[in-house]
């Protein structure tokens, strides 16, 4: 006859008096594109996840293009229904800080402004809301590739909390974060954000506190040397997109990375390290410029080097450039 072993985890401690599991709720301020597939990787991960934004218009907005994510991966047999509808139960929306207050790990992912920058000002008040309802052991992080943490962190009580971390958006199965640590970053509270990597199945690689960090310093030289072979005529947009995805095996074109990005984004960051760094190479091509001004921001805007859908589908190269 089998033993029957009787659980004994729920009548030893309390609830009360049980240690809280690490990661177990994650915050995200602002749900725009970046915050959107922040909020969908940790869900997925089954992790709880509570999200603030401006109003319920936004947070509608945001809970309808996570969904669409999701039935997007059912379509390609990446999920089912089942699980979409757990990861769906996962996630919530509010207007209060308040709600944070249980999360052990919040991370800062305000929107852009329409000229591809984000407010510091706005962002050291997002820290200061969060230091306010966190306790003081939970993890504050910004989602940035600029020298920004270190001043986000320095008028906090609690400053080696703060680290800021950097997701790939060319694609989701870029599946690497860039952790960063700043002046003040514990040890301990960087041994917990790798932990958090391997816990969303990503490869943290540890970067110091610099504009650019490494993907989009490396992107960027690439990016504008593929703006002067073009302007020179040496070779088309689509042509010099099939010699980086061919020969290199890149899933997308620079062009079409650079899209996916952002111009805004890009042109903006170009110029954070230009002035960092003092080097041309960094100086943004005038193409992108002339993108820039007139609005074409890539797949956000349905135009950039290429014309898209409503989807995000590339149609083509853009001709009016």
């Amino acid at each position: 006859m089998a033993e029957i072993i009787e659980p004994i985890e729920e009548f030893g401690l309390s609830r009360k008096d049980r240690k809280k599991s690490l990661f177990t709720k994650i915050g995200v301020v602002g749900c725009g594109h970046d915050g959107r597939s922040i909020v969908s990787l940790t869900a997925l991960s089954g992790m709880e996840v509570i999200f603030i934004e401006v109003s319920q218009e936004r947070i509608q907005e945001a809970l309808k293009d996570i969904e669409h994510g999701l039935d997007t991966k059912i379509e390609n047999w990446g999920l089912t229904q089942s699980e979409k509808r757990g990861t769906m139960a996962r996630i919530k929306g509010s207007l209060s800080y308040g709600d944070l207050r249980d999360c052990d790990f919040v991370i800062e992912c305000i929107r852009y402004e329409a000229n591809g920058e984000r407010s510091t000002e706005l962002r050291k008040e997002v820290f200061r809301n969060l230091e306010q309802v966190l306790s003081a052991e939970s993890i504050i992080a910004t989602n940035a590739t600029t020298v920004i943490i270190s001043e986000l962190a320095a008028e906090l009580v609690h400053k080696e909390r703060c680290i800021s971390l950097h997701f790939p958006v060319a694609h989701n199965e870029a599946r690497l974060l860039e952790v960063v640590s700043g002046t003040f970053t514990s040890k301990e509270v960087l041994e917990k954000v790798n932990l958090f990597a391997n816990m969303i199945k990503y490869t943290p690689i540890s970067v110091h506190e610099s504009s650019g960090l490494v993907s989009l310093r490396l992107m960027i030289t690439m990016l504008n040397e593929a703006c002067q072979i073009w302007m020179e005529n040496v070779a088309s947009m689509e042509d010099i997109d099939k010699e980086f995805t061919i020969i290199y095996g890149q899933r997308y074109g620079i062009f079409h990375m650079a899209d996916i990005i952002g111009i805004e984004k890009t042109v903006m960051l170009m110029e954070d390290m230009f002035h960092e760094y003092g080097d041309k190479k960094y100086k943004a091509s005038p193409i992108l410029w002339r993108l820039y001004r007139s609005k074409q921001t890539g797949v956000q805007a349905g135009r950039g080097f290429y014309i898209y859908d409503e989807t995000g589908k590339q149609l083509g190269p853009n001709k009016l450039i």
